[in-house]
């Protein structure tokens, strides 16, 4: 069991360091280190982009999104899938969910102290939404849908995704008290939903600067766009 932690731990920070943002911006030929916030994330390089390069460099930040979410998964997810195969005979359930929380925490460390970027990174909403897909299905839907609607309204994609962050743990002590007796698949563990408590810290650690600036009313928004398509 030492021996797959470690290597969770190893594969799970180096996945999540893996700095998605700054290299698709820069196969653009844009160094996102120097541009906007300065931030490696979706909503940054989908801000710069789609100022120099319109709808494509809008659908570029989609990409990293998706992408930064899948090493989120993939960290999360393979010692679940390991154990389906039939790679991990000896472990229990408990276990599992050992390593796949382990594997998420890594991830989110590494996206957000990447080692291949000065040990700077993301803010780990875009990760942490991929790990939490595979241990709280439910919850995270809910979460993105309520992302959803927060930015609608505000246009914060920095207060969207903290809230939404941290109605994970809300959501998910709510199925406890109403249905854990009926032993659904898709209820999480008591130790997932402490997880996604602490997973909450970490992302509004990360976006201080952005709880700062929303204070004092100098957040960036994203502009709605008009009629005619233009932002």
């Amino acid at each position: 069991m030492l021996i797959l932690i470690l290597i969770t731990i190893v594969a799970g920070y180096f996945l999540g360091s893996i700095p998605v943002g700054y290299l698709v911006a820069r196969a653009r030929g844009v160094n996102i280190l120097e541009h906007g916030s300065k931030n490696p994330g979706a909503t940054n390089v989908m801000r710069v982009l789609g100022e120099k390069f319109g709808p494509a460099g809008k659908r570029l930040g989609y990409l990293v999104f998706a992408l930064d979410a899948a090493k989120g998964a993939a960290a999360t997810g393979w010692p679940v899938l390991a154990t389906k195969l039939g790679l991990f005979c000896t472990l229990d359930a408990p276990h599992v969910e050992t390593l796949a929380l382990i594997g998420l925490a890594s991830s989110l460390l590494g996206n957000g102290y990447s080692c291949f970027m000065g040990f700077k990174g993301g803010k780990g909403v875009s990760t942490g939404a991929g790990g939490f897909l595979v241990l709280m299905p439910v919850s995270i839907i809910i979460a993105l849908l309520l992302w959803w609607v927060l930015f609608e309204i505000t246009r914060y994609v920095s207060l969207a995704s903290m809230i939404a962050t941290a109605s994970l743990s809300v959501t998910s002590l709510a199925m406890h008290l109403l249905w854990a007796e009926h032993g659904f698949w898709w209820i999480p563990s008591p130790v997932t939903v402490g997880i996604s408590a602490l997973a909450a810290v970490f992302v509004a650690w990360r976006h201080r600067s952005n709880i700062s600036r929303l204070l004092n009313g100098t957040e960036n928004k994203f502009a709605r766009k008009s009629r005619g398509g233009a932002a």
